[in-house]
């Protein structure tokens, strides 16, 4: 009997092998280098109102809903800075990232009680489940890095941005 051959070859580990290509989710126009906000709240509003910006919302109350709906939860403020608002409705038709950044750092109830001045909102479909939780994947993965993240602090611009995430191409 031929012995089978191992299926260890067909996955990677993570991070070894091909990435979800973040950039296919972020526009430049999903973009705010100086969010205006000043409580966790109005941070969330701020960016469901730039990922409204996407043809791919197509209703921005329904997604402010959700993603209120997800933080009452657990908080999305993950630590070292950092916050993955997201929600899954039927008011999105594809994966979605609006990012903001924070100069001051907001209170976001955050798991770690520092202030959060990187926020990634992730709005996916309903029925979106695998893309969305590699999204999140992904994004968890880069935020682990102090260097990934001091360079978005620092980033002026979209290609700064894209440096970290990744290339779209």
């Amino acid at each position: 009997m031929k012995k089978p051959k191992s299926i260890e070859s067909k996955f990677y580990k993570y991070g070894e092998g091909p990435m979800i290509k973040l950039s296919k989710f972020l526009e430049e126009g999903l973009i705010e280098f100086n969010l205006k906000s000043k409580d966790k709240d109005s941070a969330i509003n701020e960016l469901v109102e730039l990922a409204s910006k996407s043809k791919l919302v197509k209703n921005a109350d329904e997604l402010l809903k959700a993603v209120m709906e997800r933080e009452e939860l657990v908080t999305t403020g993950v630590g070292y800075g950092v916050a993955f608002p997201h929600a899954k409705t039927r008011s999105v038709k594809g994966v979605v990232i609006a990012f903001g950044r924070s100069k001051k750092g907001l209170d976001f109830e955050a798991m770690d009680k520092k202030p959060v001045f990187l926020f990634f909102l992730i709005a996916a479909p309903e029925d979106a489940i695998g893309a969305h939780l590699n999204v999140m994947a992904e994004l968890s993965f880069l935020m682990k890095s102090e260097e990934n993240r001091q360079k978005l602090i620092d980033a002026k611009n979209f290609e700064d941005i894209l440096d970290v995430l990744g290339p779209s191409t």
